[in-house]
């Protein structure tokens, strides 16, 4: 139970460490991860209940995320660049742990054997194409080297991983021969790229046979895509092969599935990627909160003099894994077409950044019971954070002195203008149909929210505009009552249910509330002392202002009486529509949806009374598309006319689609 108090907590860490980077983007996600998790260990818990064994992390952290790596890959572009993957993650992997692992052996054999050096040197290895992405988010990194980055991420976690195991196992086992470990590596890493491609094509054809008998069971076909990298990495350890490398291959046969199914499915679609978005995300943090924690208990544990040592050779492993990338791109032993080769190696080289995988792997390192065994450990995990914090210092650093700023030919206030006059444009051709006024006004609502979600609503201009539309609803109340239109009780009802809106909505939070539960309990008291002395006076109140009389009344009665409610609802309403619509500008568009939504909840709230009020579904989504395309035509005429540039157009169309399914699937549900 320990345990999981612990990892809850963590996740708690990643979560606040990821809002305050997305408030203050100064420095990397993985820093703010790091200096959230030193901070958390401040806290009086215990450190070692969160070691997990080798095996688990592999199963629970680096699996999942090799998994999604490999499903996010376009195949086609996968293919289109073998070549160059080959060269990267394969060929540069290899290189790299043999001649730093040799390297590590030559300068320090007092200090490292073989399989401790090579080990190290598959550690330090891969790089992280999230860790590089948070650093060139305001840089426009050339694609030809932004592409090259991305693929090598992918495939060397996988080449590492695959040396890292053979160098743990040397180092558990004590023996190691170069002809039997190259024919165990011909095993590991083909074995498990067939083995993990036939335990996807098996998964697919499994998901796309349900998908085809039960439509869209989203709840039984995304669980499987979960527990595809668990299942898939456990099986293909059980079979002594590369569990990395099959969930790799997996995830590659699956994202096949995804460009066959493009159009298809797109609920499960968008609830997939979204999951396994979330997923990624607290996984890469975990890894980095784990290691804030834990520094702090390593770095008390190694005397000052080793931690400088540690430094010191961290600088020199970082410095000789960015020189033979250099290299490695200068004298083109990967084509990345480039037209400007030195600056391209260079950014090659920078670009090397170490993240979670680095991390997962040391922390994956076999926990030992000797005493200096364990010390060494400690000191691997220590010089590993050591490398990462020193590339991605680097590349904080290095890329915005490097490469131009990234700029966007639109502000975020043209944006949000454009956005405000494309939903409004729907909202108008939407109104004109004279049809399903229910209907109108709940896809109208949705379409509001696309507006306010992003906008700060003025309290004063707002309380003013509801408080005008209540004036206008009163008059016209008036005005039916003295046409005898409605009858004075009639009146009275609807007068309380205009004033309990007003209470409901003149202002909102912890204020509003205990104002509303104040008028509630002096009623009550009131209520009671009416009650007690003059009872007659009560019965006649409660026959008045309550419903008990009516719902004695057969259902035929009651519903004729909600009828004239809604009734005169419409009435006053068409008033307040007209009022609204006269005094809506650009300026106050925001506060005028937020009064239209007030009245709609009050439709709502009469909507449930009576069976009549139900609102067709199927009406409610062709509604809804009709509004969707007609923001969508909105915007390609503004941008023939030139009124908007096309990257603002490409915005403005990539927002409306992705509000779309998520209002269509609102109706659904």
């Amino acid at each position: 139970m320990t345990t999981v108090y612990i990892v809850g907590l963590l996740l708690i860490t990643v979560v606040a460490a990821n809002i305050v980077h997305l408030l203050w983007p100064i420095l990397p996600l993985a820093i703010y991860q790091i200096l959230a998790g030193i901070m958390l260990s401040i806290l009086p818990i215990d450190t070692h209940a969160i070691v997990l064994k080798p095996e688990l992390f592999m199963l629970l952290i680096i699996a999942p995320l090799m998994f999604n790596d490999g499903q996010n890959v376009s195949f086609r572009q996968l293919a289109q660049n073998v070549r160059q993957i080959l060269s990267m993650a394969v060929g540069l992997a290899i290189v790299t742990v043999i001649l730093v692992g040799g390297g590590l052996k030559l300068a320090l054999p007092q200090h490292f054997t073989y399989a401790l050096a090579f080990m190290l040197a598959a550690i330090i290895t891969p790089t992280d194409a999230v860790a590089v992405k948070s650093l060139t988010n305001n840089v426009e990194m050339p694609k030809n080297v932004n592409e090259t980055l991305e693929y090598e991420s992918l495939f060397n976690d996988a080449s590492g991983l695959v040396l890292f195991s053979l160098a743990t196992s040397t180092l558990t086992s004590g023996e190691f021969s170069i002809g039997h470990g190259v024919l165990v590596f011909l095993y590991v890493f083909f074995g498990g790229i067939l083995f993990g491609a036939l335990m996807g094509w098996m998964l697919i054809a499994l998901r796309t046979t349900l998908m085809r008998t039960h439509v869209d069971i989203g709840s039984i076909v995304i669980p499987i895509n979960v527990m595809t990298p668990f299942a898939v990495y456990w099986l293909a350890e059980e079979i002594h092969l590369s569990g990395i490398l099959a969930v790799v291959a997996a995830g590659i046969v699956h994202s096949i599935l995804y460009d066959q199914l493009r159009l298809t499915s797109s609920r499960v679609q968008n609830a997939t990627t979204t999951l396994w978005s979330i997923i990624a995300s607290l996984l890469n943090g975990f890894v980095f909160v784990l290691l804030g924690v834990m520094l702090p208990e390593v770095v008390s544990q190694t005397l000052a003099a080793t931690i400088l040592k540690l430094a010191l050779l961290g600088l020199g492993l970082y410095l000789a894994l960015g020189l033979i990338r250099y290299l490695w791109a200068r004298f083109k032993l990967v084509d990345m077409h480039s037209d400007n080769i030195n600056r391209d190696s260079l950014l090659l080289a920078l670009g090397g950044v170490h993240g979670t995988i680095t991390l997962a792997m040391a922390f994956s390192i076999p926990v030992l019971t000797e005493s200096a065994q364990l010390a060494t450990r400690n000191q691997l995990i220590l010089l590993a954070a050591i490398v990462i914090l020193i590339s991605l210092t680097v590349g904080t650093l290095a890329f915005p002195r490097l490469l131009p700023a990234k700029t966007k030919n639109y502000t975020n206030d043209e944006f949000q203008d454009q956005l405000i006059h494309t939903v409004q444009y729907a909202i108008d051709e939407l109104s004109e149909s004279p049809d399903h006024k229910k209907e109108q006004a709940l896809v109208i609502d949705q379409l509001s929210s696309q507006m306010t979600l992003t906008f700060k609503i003025n309290r004063n201009v707002y309380d003013r505009l509801a408080s005008q539309a209540r004036g206008v609803e009163m008059q016209t109340l008036a005005e039916l009552r003295e046409n005898g239109v409605v009858t004075a009780r009639e009146e009275q009802v609807y007068d309380r249910m205009i004033g309990r809106d007003a209470l409901m909505h003149s202002q909102h939070g912890l204020f509003a509330f205990l104002r509303i539960w104040h008028y509630r309990l002096k009623w009550k008291r009131l209520s009671h002392k009416l009650h007690k002395h003059h009872p007659q006076t009560f019965n006649e109140m409660q026959k008045l202002y309550s419903n008990k009389a009516l719902q004695d009344k057969p259902k035929a009665v009651r519903q004729q009486y909600f009828d004239r409610l809604e009734s005169i609802f419409s009435m006053t309403m068409a008033d307040v529509n007209e009022f609204l619509d006269e005094v809506q500008t650009p300026d106050n568009v925001h506060e005028v949806a937020m009064v239209r939504r007030m009245y709609l909840n009050r439709q709502q709230t009469l909507d449930r009374f009576h069976s009549r009020g139900e609102m067709d579904t199927n009406i409610l989504r062709t509604l809804a598309i009709k509004a969707f395309q007609d923001e969508h035509s909105y915007v390609q005429q503004q941008a023939a006319a030139g009124v908007i540039s096309s990257e603002l157009a490409n915005a403005l169309n990539e927002h409306i689609s992705n509000d779309q399914l998520v209002c269509i699937q609102s109706f659904e549900d």
